[in-house]
């Protein structure tokens, strides 16, 4: 593609691309038309030098669509922003997001972007892994993919949220856990392109399987997508944003530096009900 406005730089071949020559604190309609063609194609856009304030910050994410409020994790509400999410580790508090997962599955209409900004971070280690669904359906053989294509998955809050001893846990907005049932292979309401759809964090079992069949699917399919050529790395520096499509993107913080404070700050956009 084209880009006179901006600069698109890919970071690695499944996905991911580093984006310059934007100030995200005002933008254009035309500069946001590249961004957003960068963004379903590239899947994740990484931004460097992005001094927001949380005003900046959900106004940029509010061009993709109208935002949620998270119902369980902690977030800015005190300070007027509830829509922004805070993610906040060292010693004391682990990691919360360190396994493959998508965000907010658990959702009859599930998330359409994840819009996470660095404000303080390690000199090392903390980065953040995405995955593309695209990449890890695409790899699958043709038998897999018939097997695959009418399956849908359980997903639900039991392995995370509703645990009683979950880190950095906020009130939940409903006292009855969540859950809701979608495919297993999603197509992509804007490009229509195929992508795997479950993942370890809320997918609870597939619909109509034995529970040893659907621990034995799911645990393949956990394992396949998470191979290195589907996958991109962020090295965080303070004011970096990384906006990610989570309709075909999976993401993994690394907990490999606990000492240092990490604190992350993430607005999150509705999307629609996968199909």
């Amino acid at each position: 593609m084209t880009y006179r406005r901006i600069s698109v730089t890919p970071v690695a071949g499944a996905l991911g691309a580093e984006v310059g020559g934007a100030d995200l604190r005002e933008i254009d309609e035309q500069t946001f038309e590249e961004i957003h063609r960068a963004w379903l194609e590239h899947q994740v856009l990484f931004f460097r030098d992005q001094d927001l304030l949380p005003e900046h910050h959900k106004a940029f994410a509010s061009r993709f669509g109208p935002l949620q409020i998270h119902p369980y994790l902690v977030s800015r509400k005190d300070e007027g922003h509830p829509e922004v999410v805070v993610f906040e580790s060292d010693e004391s508090r682990p990691y919360v997001a360190s396994g493959w997962h998508t965000d907010v599955t658990f959702l009859e209409k599930t998330p359409s972007a994840s819009v996470l900004r660095g404000i303080e971070v390690p000199a090392f280690g903390g980065d953040t892994l995405f995955a593309s669904m695209y990449a890890a359906y695409e790899a699958l053989s043709d038998p897999m993919k018939r097997v695959l294509s009418d399956l849908q998955a359980v997903h639900d809050t039991s392995r995370t949220f509703s645990r009683p001893a979950y880190p950095s846990l906020g009130k939940a907005s409903s006292e009855k856990p969540p859950s809701a049932l979608h495919p297993v292979v999603r197509t992509h309401p804007e490009t229509g392109r195929r992508g795997l759809f479950v993942n370890s964090a809320f997918t609870h079992k597939i619909k109509g399987m034995h529970a040893k069949e659907s621990q034995a699917l799911l645990g393949f399919l956990y394992e396949h997508l998470a191979q290195p050529e589907f996958t991109c790395r962020l090295r965080w520096q303070k004011n970096t944003l990384a906006i990610w499509d989570n309709r075909c993107v999976q993401h993994r913080a690394v907990a490999d530096n606990l000492k240092t404070l990490r604190r992350m700050e993430r607005v999150t956009v509705e999307g629609e009900r996968p199909a």
